[in-house]
């Protein structure tokens, strides 16, 4: 096992998306895996962000570190 993360989402999508469907051509192959990748990214919750899709974190995400207070960077000269 590399990476758990990946592993586990492998997992699902062969469970929920590859075995599920009888691919005959690419197109229909490439609808039917971006339907499922929209429904996994955008609407369905995941656990470990607090039952929420992660569009929905990302989207809070963004707005939080929006909100939050900007510290000066240093340069290269300040740090001599």
């Amino acid at each position: 096992m590399q990476n758990g993360y990946i592993e586990s989402f492998n997992g699902r999508f062969r469970d929920e998306c590859l075995n599920e469907h009888w691919f005959e051509t690419l197109h229909q192959a490439r609808n039917i895996i971006a339907a499922w990748r929209r429904d996994y990214n955008e609407v369905r919750p995941h656990g470990s962000i607090g039952r929420m899709p992660p569009a929905r974190f990302a989207e809070e995400h963004r707005r939080h570190a929006g909100d939050a207070p900007r510290h000066p960077t240093t340069t290269s000269n300040e740090i001599q």
